[in-house]
């Protein structure tokens, strides 16, 4: 079958017009989306805690340790470094460690210094966490 280009501004206006709409709908709409339903009942499942003698906040789930690497100094709480094994990323592991984290800075009333940057970002993206402790880099 030969392509033949349309003579003249009518003959493509028709031609588009009856190639769409398109027969099928946009990828991710309620015709043909993806249906992604976020379980948030699973966060308060998570219990982190205060490994000091490992410096670092840990969450244990199904055998496997979430954690956020900390250094606590006399004048600053330090955030390293947040690591959330694969099978477990996409549950808001990491956000839920990187918040009790900063809570338990905030509560010992010490600056904080970022050089993760995943709390980095979660800092960003919670701006009234970020407001509460005025001291952090």
């Amino acid at each position: 079958m030969d392509f033949e280009a349309p003579d003249t501004d009518d003959d493509l206006d028709e031609a588009l017009e009856e190639t769409f709409p398109a027969s099928d709908p946009p990828a991710n709409t309620v015709e043909a989306g993806i249906r992604v339903d976020v379980d948030s009942s699973h966060l308060s499942e998570i219990i982190v805690r205060d490994h000091r003698e490992a410096s670092r906040f840990e969450a244990l789930i199904n055998g496997e340790v979430a954690f956020l690497q900390y250094e606590r100094r006399p004048d600053a709480f330090v955030f390293l470094h947040t690591e959330v094994p694969v099978s477990l990323r996409g549950r808001g592991i990491a956000s839920q460690l990187a918040k009790v984290g900063l809570q338990s800075a905030h509560a010992e009333g010490l600056p904080i210094v970022v050089r993760c940057p995943f709390v980095r970002a979660y800092l960003q993206k919670h701006r009234s966490v970020a407001e509460r402790n005025p001291g952090s880099v």
